[in-house]
Protein backbone atom coordinates (compact mmCIF):
# COMPACT_ATOMS: atom_id res chain seq x y z
CA UNK A 1 0.00 0.00 0.00
CA UNK A 2 1.15 3.48 -0.16
CA UNK A 3 2.24 5.52 2.58
CA UNK A 4 -0.41 7.71 4.18
CA UNK A 5 2.02 11.15 3.45
CA UNK A 6 -0.25 13.32 6.51
CA UNK A 7 0.64 13.77 10.25
CA UNK A 8 1.36 10.30 12.05
CA UNK A 9 -1.51 8.06 12.20
CA UNK A 10 -3.04 7.12 15.84
CA UNK A 11 -4.73 4.38 14.46
CA UNK A 12 -2.03 1.83 12.99
CA UNK A 13 -3.15 -1.81 14.07
CA UNK A 14 -6.48 -1.04 16.32
CA UNK A 15 -8.12 -2.88 13.92
CA UNK A 16 -5.52 -5.76 12.65
CA UNK A 17 -7.10 -8.67 14.35
CA UNK A 18 -10.81 -7.88 12.24
CA UNK A 19 -11.91 -10.06 9.20
CA UNK A 20 -12.02 -9.27 6.93
CA UNK A 21 -8.54 -7.60 6.81
CA UNK A 22 -8.41 -6.76 3.46
CA UNK A 23 -11.39 -4.29 3.90
CA UNK A 24 -9.80 -3.23 7.39
CA UNK A 25 -6.59 -1.95 6.73
CA UNK A 26 -8.16 0.16 4.26
CA UNK A 27 -10.58 1.13 6.70
CA UNK A 28 -8.36 1.99 9.38
CA UNK A 29 -6.22 4.56 6.49
CA UNK A 30 -9.29 6.41 5.42
CA UNK A 31 -9.76 6.99 9.21
CA UNK A 32 -6.07 8.19 9.57
CA UNK A 33 -6.38 10.45 6.74
CA UNK A 34 -8.71 13.83 7.42
CA UNK A 35 -11.71 14.33 5.02
CA UNK A 36 -14.16 16.08 6.17
CA UNK A 37 -16.92 17.41 3.37
CA UNK A 38 -14.53 20.08 1.55
CA UNK A 39 -11.69 18.41 2.66
CA UNK A 40 -10.90 15.94 0.53
CA UNK A 41 -7.84 16.63 -1.35
CA UNK A 42 -5.67 14.22 1.15
CA UNK A 43 -7.90 11.10 1.12
CA UNK A 44 -8.09 11.28 -3.07
CA UNK A 45 -4.63 11.91 -3.90
CA UNK A 46 -3.79 8.68 -1.50
CA UNK A 47 -6.72 6.98 -3.16
CA UNK A 48 -5.21 7.25 -6.95
CA UNK A 49 -1.70 6.98 -5.59
CA UNK A 50 -2.44 3.38 -4.70
CA UNK A 51 -4.63 2.73 -7.66
CA UNK A 52 -1.65 3.52 -9.73
CA UNK A 53 0.63 1.51 -7.56
CA UNK A 54 -2.03 -1.21 -8.90
CA UNK A 55 -1.01 -0.58 -12.17
CA UNK A 56 -4.85 1.02 -12.73
CA UNK A 57 -5.60 4.41 -14.50
CA UNK A 58 -7.02 6.50 -11.91
CA UNK A 59 -8.26 10.43 -12.36
CA UNK A 60 -9.23 13.06 -10.16
CA UNK A 61 -10.92 16.19 -10.91
CA UNK A 62 -10.53 19.65 -9.59
CA UNK A 63 -13.26 18.70 -6.40
CA UNK A 64 -11.47 15.54 -6.05
CA UNK A 65 -13.70 13.16 -7.01
CA UNK A 66 -11.83 10.09 -8.09
CA UNK A 67 -12.33 7.63 -10.93
CA UNK A 68 -10.78 4.25 -10.87
CA UNK A 69 -10.83 1.63 -13.97
CA UNK A 70 -9.74 -1.88 -13.54
CA UNK A 71 -10.20 -4.69 -15.81
CA UNK A 72 -12.58 -7.42 -15.63
CA UNK A 73 -10.91 -10.83 -14.16
CA UNK A 74 -11.80 -14.52 -13.55
CA UNK A 75 -13.68 -14.90 -16.87
CA UNK A 76 -15.67 -12.38 -16.69
CA UNK A 77 -13.23 -10.23 -18.56
CA UNK A 78 -16.07 -9.44 -21.60
CA UNK A 79 -18.79 -8.84 -19.58
CA UNK A 80 -20.53 -5.11 -19.25
CA UNK A 81 -18.82 -2.71 -17.30
CA UNK A 82 -20.14 -2.27 -14.12
CA UNK A 83 -19.80 1.22 -11.73
CA UNK A 84 -18.79 0.86 -8.24
CA UNK A 85 -20.04 4.13 -6.51
CA UNK A 86 -19.39 5.38 -2.75
CA UNK A 87 -18.44 8.61 -1.39
CA UNK A 88 -15.27 10.17 0.27
CA UNK A 89 -16.13 12.37 2.52
CA UNK A 90 -17.27 11.86 5.80
CA UNK A 91 -19.30 14.51 8.39
CA UNK A 92 -17.47 15.57 11.29
CA UNK A 93 -19.34 15.75 14.54
CA UNK A 94 -17.90 15.92 18.15
CA UNK A 95 -19.05 15.16 21.51
CA UNK A 96 -19.73 17.70 23.99
CA UNK A 97 -16.69 19.13 25.76
CA UNK A 98 -13.94 17.26 23.01
CA UNK A 99 -11.40 19.19 21.51
CA UNK A 100 -10.80 17.56 17.93
CA UNK A 101 -9.39 19.22 15.01
CA UNK A 102 -11.06 17.78 11.90
CA UNK A 103 -8.62 19.17 8.86
CA UNK A 104 -5.39 18.12 11.01
CA UNK A 105 -6.21 15.00 13.20
CA UNK A 106 -7.03 11.11 12.21
CA UNK A 107 -9.49 9.98 14.21
CA UNK A 108 -8.82 7.53 17.36
CA UNK A 109 -10.39 4.50 16.70
CA UNK A 110 -12.06 2.13 19.32
CA UNK A 111 -13.03 -1.56 19.16
CA UNK A 112 -15.84 -2.51 21.56
CA UNK A 113 -17.38 -6.09 21.20
CA UNK A 114 -18.82 -6.12 17.59
CA UNK A 115 -18.89 -2.28 17.25
CA UNK A 116 -16.19 0.23 16.05
CA UNK A 117 -15.97 3.88 17.13
CA UNK A 118 -14.53 7.12 16.98
CA UNK A 119 -13.16 8.46 20.68
CA UNK A 120 -15.14 11.67 21.16
CA UNK A 121 -16.30 11.99 17.18
CA UNK A 122 -18.45 10.57 14.39
CA UNK A 123 -16.58 7.86 12.75
CA UNK A 124 -17.09 8.29 8.94
CA UNK A 125 -17.66 4.71 8.42
CA UNK A 126 -20.75 6.52 6.20
CA UNK A 127 -18.84 6.03 3.83
CA UNK A 128 -15.71 5.00 4.44
CA UNK A 129 -16.88 1.28 5.20
CA UNK A 130 -18.03 1.40 1.55
CA UNK A 131 -14.91 2.91 0.14
CA UNK A 132 -13.11 0.45 1.77
CA UNK A 133 -14.96 -2.48 -0.10
CA UNK A 134 -14.24 -0.75 -3.35
CA UNK A 135 -10.81 -0.60 -2.34
CA UNK A 136 -10.63 -4.02 -1.80
CA UNK A 137 -12.20 -4.91 -4.84
CA UNK A 138 -10.05 -2.94 -7.01
CA UNK A 139 -6.57 -4.73 -5.11
CA UNK A 140 -8.14 -7.76 -5.50
CA UNK A 141 -6.59 -10.35 -8.24
CA UNK A 142 -8.83 -13.38 -7.24
CA UNK A 143 -12.42 -12.67 -7.23
CA UNK A 144 -14.30 -13.07 -10.14
CA UNK A 145 -15.51 -9.08 -11.55
CA UNK A 146 -16.50 -7.43 -14.24
CA UNK A 147 -14.35 -4.48 -16.15
CA UNK A 148 -14.96 -1.75 -12.85
CA UNK A 149 -15.55 1.52 -13.06
CA UNK A 150 -15.30 3.03 -9.30
CA UNK A 151 -16.88 6.12 -9.05
CA UNK A 152 -15.98 8.13 -5.53
CA UNK A 153 -17.41 11.10 -5.00
CA UNK A 154 -16.28 14.19 -3.31
CA UNK A 155 -18.50 16.50 -0.75
CA UNK A 156 -21.74 14.00 -0.78
CA UNK A 157 -22.33 15.06 2.73
CA UNK A 158 -22.60 19.02 1.57
CA UNK A 159 -25.49 18.78 -1.40
CA UNK A 160 -23.54 16.03 -3.44
CA UNK A 161 -21.98 19.20 -4.59
CA UNK A 162 -19.07 17.10 -6.16
CA UNK A 163 -21.56 14.42 -8.10
CA UNK A 164 -23.31 17.21 -9.62
CA UNK A 165 -20.41 18.23 -11.49
CA UNK A 166 -18.51 14.78 -11.74
CA UNK A 167 -18.33 14.17 -15.78
CA UNK A 168 -20.31 11.27 -16.38
CA UNK A 169 -19.62 11.12 -19.64
CA UNK A 170 -16.14 9.17 -18.85
CA UNK A 171 -18.61 6.23 -18.25
CA UNK A 172 -19.09 3.44 -19.66
CA UNK A 173 -20.88 1.22 -17.67
CA UNK A 174 -24.54 1.29 -17.14
CA UNK A 175 -25.57 -0.61 -14.15
CA UNK A 176 -24.01 0.46 -10.63
CA UNK A 177 -23.56 -1.22 -7.32
CA UNK A 178 -23.65 1.75 -4.12
CA UNK A 179 -22.34 0.77 -1.09
CA UNK A 180 -23.62 4.16 0.75
CA UNK A 181 -26.60 2.02 2.68
CA UNK A 182 -26.91 1.40 6.58
CA UNK A 183 -27.73 -2.42 7.17
CA UNK A 184 -27.24 -5.62 5.76
CA UNK A 185 -30.55 -7.11 6.44
CA UNK A 186 -32.16 -5.82 2.63
CA UNK A 187 -31.16 -4.54 -0.34
CA UNK A 188 -32.04 -0.73 -1.34
CA UNK A 189 -33.45 -0.70 -4.59
CA UNK A 190 -34.94 2.61 -4.69
CA UNK A 191 -34.45 5.97 -2.95
CA UNK A 192 -35.70 9.74 -2.54
CA UNK A 193 -33.91 12.64 -3.91
CA UNK A 194 -32.82 15.82 -2.86
CA UNK A 195 -32.08 19.47 -2.99
CA UNK A 196 -29.84 21.76 -1.12
CA UNK A 197 -30.42 25.43 -0.48
CA UNK A 198 -28.68 28.57 1.56
CA UNK A 199 -30.59 31.72 2.89
CA UNK A 200 -27.86 34.23 3.35
CA UNK A 201 -28.98 37.11 5.73
CA UNK A 202 -27.50 40.49 5.97
CA UNK A 203 -26.03 41.42 9.51
CA UNK A 204 -26.80 45.28 9.24
CA UNK A 205 -24.04 45.51 11.49
CA UNK A 206 -23.28 48.46 13.76
CA UNK A 207 -21.88 49.73 17.02
CA UNK A 208 -23.38 48.10 20.11
CA UNK A 209 -25.65 50.12 22.43
CA UNK A 210 -23.96 51.94 25.13
CA UNK A 211 -25.93 50.88 27.19
CA UNK A 212 -26.13 47.20 26.46
CA UNK A 213 -22.97 46.73 28.40
CA UNK A 214 -23.20 43.09 29.25
CA UNK A 215 -22.68 39.93 27.45
CA UNK A 216 -23.49 36.15 27.36
CA UNK A 217 -22.89 33.38 25.19
CA UNK A 218 -26.79 31.54 24.69
CA UNK A 219 -26.23 28.29 24.09
CA UNK A 220 -28.10 25.00 23.33
CA UNK A 221 -27.01 22.02 24.44
CA UNK A 222 -27.13 18.10 25.15
CA UNK A 223 -29.13 17.49 21.74
CA UNK A 224 -29.39 13.96 19.87
CA UNK A 225 -28.60 15.55 16.29
CA UNK A 226 -28.89 12.68 14.18
CA UNK A 227 -29.13 11.53 10.33
CA UNK A 228 -31.26 14.38 8.24
CA UNK A 229 -32.98 11.43 6.42
CA UNK A 230 -32.98 8.52 8.64
CA UNK A 231 -33.83 10.11 11.97
CA UNK A 232 -35.90 13.11 10.83
CA UNK A 233 -38.99 11.42 12.06
CA UNK A 234 -38.00 10.72 15.58
CA UNK A 235 -39.00 14.23 16.77
CA UNK A 236 -35.98 15.22 18.10
CA UNK A 237 -35.46 19.19 18.56
CA UNK A 238 -33.62 21.20 16.23
CA UNK A 239 -30.67 23.33 18.24
CA UNK A 240 -30.86 26.26 15.61
CA UNK A 241 -34.94 26.72 16.04
CA UNK A 242 -34.29 26.34 19.76
CA UNK A 243 -31.50 29.18 19.58
CA UNK A 244 -34.03 31.43 17.49
CA UNK A 245 -36.97 30.58 20.28
CA UNK A 246 -34.90 31.66 22.40
CA UNK A 247 -33.65 35.04 21.38
CA UNK A 248 -37.18 35.93 20.58
CA UNK A 249 -38.11 35.00 24.12
CA UNK A 250 -35.28 37.31 25.54
CA UNK A 251 -35.99 40.26 22.86
CA UNK A 252 -39.86 40.07 23.49
CA UNK A 253 -38.74 41.40 27.09
CA UNK A 254 -35.39 43.36 27.05
CA UNK A 255 -33.58 45.25 24.73
CA UNK A 256 -30.90 43.30 23.10
CA UNK A 257 -28.31 42.43 20.11
CA UNK A 258 -26.84 39.16 18.73
CA UNK A 259 -23.84 38.15 16.94
CA UNK A 260 -21.74 34.97 15.84
CA UNK A 261 -24.56 33.46 15.21
CA UNK A 262 -23.28 29.31 14.86
CA UNK A 263 -24.76 26.31 14.63
CA UNK A 264 -25.01 22.17 13.88
CA UNK A 265 -22.36 20.72 11.73
CA UNK A 266 -23.84 20.04 8.19
CA UNK A 267 -26.78 20.38 6.14
CA UNK A 268 -27.19 16.83 6.11
CA UNK A 269 -26.94 16.45 10.07
CA UNK A 270 -30.02 16.89 12.47
CA UNK A 271 -28.27 20.43 14.40
CA UNK A 272 -27.46 19.00 17.53
CA UNK A 273 -25.76 22.39 19.39
CA UNK A 274 -26.11 26.04 18.63
CA UNK A 275 -24.86 29.68 20.06
CA UNK A 276 -24.75 33.56 19.90
CA UNK A 277 -23.63 35.95 21.92
CA UNK A 278 -26.63 38.66 23.30
CA UNK A 279 -25.70 41.79 24.28
CA UNK A 280 -28.00 43.48 27.09
CA UNK A 281 -28.24 46.21 29.91
CA UNK A 282 -26.70 44.94 33.31
CA UNK A 283 -29.73 45.79 35.24
CA UNK A 284 -31.51 43.31 32.64
CA UNK A 285 -29.45 40.43 33.64
CA UNK A 286 -31.51 38.74 36.70
CA UNK A 287 -35.02 38.60 34.49
CA UNK A 288 -33.07 37.25 31.25
CA UNK A 289 -31.46 34.91 33.13
CA UNK A 290 -34.98 33.26 34.57
CA UNK A 291 -36.54 33.26 31.52
CA UNK A 292 -33.80 30.86 30.09
CA UNK A 293 -33.98 29.21 33.36
CA UNK A 294 -38.51 28.93 32.58
CA UNK A 295 -37.42 28.10 28.50
CA UNK A 296 -34.93 25.56 29.87
CA UNK A 297 -37.96 23.70 32.19
CA UNK A 298 -40.16 23.89 29.16
CA UNK A 299 -38.02 22.63 26.69
CA UNK A 300 -37.03 19.52 28.89
CA UNK A 301 -41.00 18.69 29.31
CA UNK A 302 -41.58 18.65 25.67
CA UNK A 303 -38.35 16.79 23.94
CA UNK A 304 -38.17 14.53 27.49
CA UNK A 305 -38.40 11.54 25.61
CA UNK A 306 -36.86 12.40 22.35
CA UNK A 307 -34.23 14.38 23.40
CA UNK A 308 -34.15 14.36 27.45
CA UNK A 309 -30.87 15.89 28.05
CA UNK A 310 -31.42 19.16 26.02
CA UNK A 311 -30.54 22.55 28.18
CA UNK A 312 -30.29 26.12 27.54
CA UNK A 313 -27.75 27.64 28.97
CA UNK A 314 -25.78 31.13 29.64
CA UNK A 315 -21.91 31.10 29.28
CA UNK A 316 -19.54 34.03 30.23
CA UNK A 317 -18.49 35.68 27.08
CA UNK A 318 -17.02 39.15 25.78
CA UNK A 319 -18.85 41.85 24.47
CA UNK A 320 -18.59 42.61 20.81
CA UNK A 321 -17.69 45.92 19.77
CA UNK A 322 -20.06 45.47 16.81
CA UNK A 323 -23.48 43.42 16.19
CA UNK A 324 -25.91 42.48 14.47
CA UNK A 325 -29.00 45.39 14.30
CA UNK A 326 -31.99 44.74 16.04
CA UNK A 327 -34.18 44.40 12.93
CA UNK A 328 -31.18 42.33 11.14
CA UNK A 329 -31.14 39.78 14.37
CA UNK A 330 -34.50 39.44 14.59
CA UNK A 331 -35.05 38.86 11.30
CA UNK A 332 -32.63 36.04 10.84
CA UNK A 333 -33.53 34.48 13.79
CA UNK A 334 -37.59 34.74 12.26
CA UNK A 335 -35.84 32.78 9.65
CA UNK A 336 -34.71 30.18 11.61
CA UNK A 337 -37.56 29.33 13.70
CA UNK A 338 -40.41 29.50 10.42
CA UNK A 339 -38.51 27.44 7.68
CA UNK A 340 -39.75 24.29 8.37
CA UNK A 341 -38.08 21.13 9.82
CA UNK A 342 -39.22 17.86 10.21
CA UNK A 343 -41.33 15.25 8.17
CA UNK A 344 -43.86 17.34 5.89
CA UNK A 345 -46.01 14.10 4.31
CA UNK A 346 -45.82 10.10 4.56
CA UNK A 347 -45.06 7.97 1.95
CA UNK A 348 -48.69 6.67 1.32
CA UNK A 349 -47.56 4.02 -1.35
CA UNK A 350 -45.05 2.93 1.23
CA UNK A 351 -45.97 3.04 4.28
CA UNK A 352 -44.33 4.17 7.64
CA UNK A 353 -41.69 6.00 5.24
CA UNK A 354 -41.31 9.73 5.36
CA UNK A 355 -41.94 10.96 1.38
CA UNK A 356 -40.64 14.67 1.83
CA UNK A 357 -38.69 16.14 4.99
CA UNK A 358 -36.68 19.23 5.12
CA UNK A 359 -33.65 19.71 7.57
CA UNK A 360 -32.41 22.79 8.66
CA UNK A 361 -29.03 21.67 8.50
CA UNK A 362 -26.59 24.89 9.92
CA UNK A 363 -26.29 28.43 10.64
CA UNK A 364 -22.81 30.07 10.37
CA UNK A 365 -21.37 34.06 10.37
CA UNK A 366 -20.58 35.56 7.46
CA UNK A 367 -18.97 38.92 7.10
CA UNK A 368 -22.02 40.14 5.76
CA UNK A 369 -24.06 38.74 7.84
CA UNK A 370 -25.03 35.20 8.32
CA UNK A 371 -26.07 32.10 6.40
CA UNK A 372 -28.62 29.51 6.99
CA UNK A 373 -28.47 25.99 4.86
CA UNK A 374 -30.98 23.18 4.64
CA UNK A 375 -31.59 19.82 2.38
CA UNK A 376 -34.77 18.89 1.24
CA UNK A 377 -35.40 15.38 0.90
CA UNK A 378 -38.13 13.26 -1.02
CA UNK A 379 -39.52 10.71 -2.82
CA UNK A 380 -41.52 12.90 -5.65
CA UNK A 381 -39.40 15.62 -7.23
CA UNK A 382 -42.60 17.50 -7.76
CA UNK A 383 -43.02 17.66 -4.24
CA UNK A 384 -39.81 18.67 -3.70
CA UNK A 385 -39.45 21.67 -5.62
CA UNK A 386 -42.85 22.80 -4.24
CA UNK A 387 -41.64 22.87 -1.01
CA UNK A 388 -38.68 24.65 -2.50
CA UNK A 389 -40.43 27.07 -3.58
CA UNK A 390 -42.73 27.25 -0.54
CA UNK A 391 -39.79 28.15 1.49
CA UNK A 392 -38.60 30.86 -1.02
CA UNK A 393 -41.79 32.69 -1.28
CA UNK A 394 -41.57 32.37 2.68
CA UNK A 395 -38.07 33.78 2.58
CA UNK A 396 -39.09 36.75 0.66
CA UNK A 397 -41.56 38.18 2.99
CA UNK A 398 -38.73 38.81 5.10
CA UNK A 399 -37.12 41.41 3.16
CA UNK A 400 -34.35 43.25 4.03
CA UNK A 401 -32.09 42.10 1.62
CA UNK A 402 -31.96 38.23 2.58
CA UNK A 403 -31.03 36.18 -0.37
CA UNK A 404 -32.48 32.83 -1.18
CA UNK A 405 -30.30 30.01 -3.35
CA UNK A 406 -30.17 26.54 -4.34
CA UNK A 407 -26.93 25.25 -3.39
CA UNK A 408 -25.38 21.93 -4.75
CA UNK A 409 -27.08 19.16 -6.93
CA UNK A 410 -30.92 19.18 -7.61
CA UNK A 411 -30.60 15.60 -6.88
CA UNK A 412 -33.78 13.20 -8.05
CA UNK A 413 -35.00 9.99 -6.59
CA UNK A 414 -34.11 6.37 -7.88
CA UNK A 415 -37.50 4.59 -8.51
CA UNK A 416 -37.46 1.35 -7.82
CA UNK A 417 -37.20 -1.41 -10.73
CA UNK A 418 -39.15 -4.81 -9.57
CA UNK A 419 -37.47 -6.10 -12.93
CA UNK A 420 -33.74 -4.97 -11.84
CA UNK A 421 -31.39 -7.49 -13.26
CA UNK A 422 -28.56 -6.13 -10.06
CA UNK A 423 -31.49 -6.79 -7.71
CA UNK A 424 -32.27 -10.07 -8.96
CA UNK A 425 -28.44 -11.13 -9.04
CA UNK A 426 -27.66 -9.79 -5.46
CA UNK A 427 -30.79 -11.51 -4.03
CA UNK A 428 -30.13 -14.79 -5.14
CA UNK A 429 -26.35 -14.03 -3.41
CA UNK A 430 -27.69 -12.79 -0.24
CA UNK A 431 -29.83 -15.94 -0.24
CA UNK A 432 -26.73 -18.22 -1.03
CA UNK A 433 -24.43 -16.54 1.09
CA UNK A 434 -26.29 -15.20 4.04
CA UNK A 435 -28.96 -18.05 4.26
CA UNK A 436 -31.68 -16.21 4.16
CA UNK A 437 -34.71 -14.05 1.94
CA UNK A 438 -32.93 -10.68 1.75
CA UNK A 439 -35.74 -7.82 2.78
CA UNK A 440 -36.23 -5.05 -0.43
CA UNK A 441 -36.25 -1.36 0.74
CA UNK A 442 -37.58 1.72 -0.88
CA UNK A 443 -36.13 4.05 1.45
CA UNK A 444 -37.12 8.37 2.52
CA UNK A 445 -33.57 8.78 2.41
CA UNK A 446 -31.64 10.97 -0.95
CA UNK A 447 -28.19 8.97 -2.03
CA UNK A 448 -26.74 10.02 -5.57
CA UNK A 449 -28.61 6.86 -7.31
CA UNK A 450 -30.90 9.21 -8.68
CA UNK A 451 -27.99 11.61 -10.62
CA UNK A 452 -26.42 8.43 -11.95
CA UNK A 453 -29.79 7.27 -13.20
CA UNK A 454 -30.51 10.62 -14.92
CA UNK A 455 -27.17 11.80 -16.14
CA UNK A 456 -25.58 8.73 -17.48
CA UNK A 457 -27.72 7.64 -17.77
CA UNK A 458 -27.54 4.20 -15.72
CA UNK A 459 -30.35 1.98 -15.94
CA UNK A 460 -30.11 -0.48 -13.03
CA UNK A 461 -28.40 0.51 -9.51
CA UNK A 462 -28.85 -1.36 -6.10
CA UNK A 463 -27.28 -0.45 -2.61
CA UNK A 464 -26.14 -2.92 -0.48
CA UNK A 465 -25.35 -2.12 2.99
CA UNK A 466 -23.11 -2.36 6.58
CA UNK A 467 -24.57 -2.15 9.43
CA UNK A 468 -24.02 1.36 10.76
CA UNK A 469 -25.61 3.43 13.50
CA UNK A 470 -25.96 6.65 14.76
CA UNK A 471 -24.64 7.88 12.08
CA UNK A 472 -23.54 12.29 11.02
CA UNK A 473 -23.45 11.96 15.00
CA UNK A 474 -20.33 11.47 17.93
CA UNK A 475 -21.70 8.34 18.70
CA UNK A 476 -21.76 7.20 15.09
CA UNK A 477 -20.47 3.26 15.01
CA UNK A 478 -19.88 0.10 12.80
CA UNK A 479 -20.57 -3.07 13.42
CA UNK A 480 -17.04 -5.19 12.33
CA UNK A 481 -19.44 -8.27 12.40
CA UNK A 482 -21.79 -7.10 10.20
CA UNK A 483 -18.64 -6.30 7.88
CA UNK A 484 -17.43 -9.68 8.28
CA UNK A 485 -20.69 -10.95 6.63
CA UNK A 486 -21.66 -8.62 3.99
CA UNK A 487 -17.71 -9.09 2.29
CA UNK A 488 -18.25 -12.40 0.71
CA UNK A 489 -21.85 -11.33 -0.31
CA UNK A 490 -20.01 -8.68 -2.39
CA UNK A 491 -17.66 -11.15 -4.22
CA UNK A 492 -20.51 -13.28 -4.81
CA UNK A 493 -22.24 -10.34 -6.36
CA UNK A 494 -19.76 -9.18 -8.26
CA UNK A 495 -18.74 -12.82 -9.52
CA UNK A 496 -22.35 -13.51 -10.67
CA UNK A 497 -22.43 -10.27 -13.00
CA UNK A 498 -21.77 -11.91 -16.24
Amino acid sequence: MPTVDIMEATNSGVLKDLEPREVFRFFEVLTSIPRGSGNEEQVANWVVDFARSCGLEATKDDLHCVLVRKPGQGGLENAAPLILHGHLDMVCEKAEGVEFDFVKQPLSLVVDGEYISAAGTSLGADNGIGVSYILALLESKDIPHPPLEAVLTAMEEKGKVGAGQFNVGQLVGRRMIDFNWITDEEILAGCSGDVTFTVDVPGEFEPVPVDLTSARSLEVRGLNGGHCEFDIQLERANALQVLARAVHKLAGAHELRISNPFGGAQNSAIPADASAVIVFGDADTDSIEALIVELDGELKREYELSDPAIRVELKSAIRPDSAFSRGAGLRLMSILRLIPHGVISWNLHVPGRVETSNNLGTVRPTPEGARVMSTVTSALTSRKHELVERIQALVALAAGGVVFELYGLDAAEFPYRPDSELLAAASEAYRDVLGKEPNIEVSQCSLELGMFSKRVPVADIISIGTELQALHSSAERVNHKSVERVWPLIKSVVSRLG
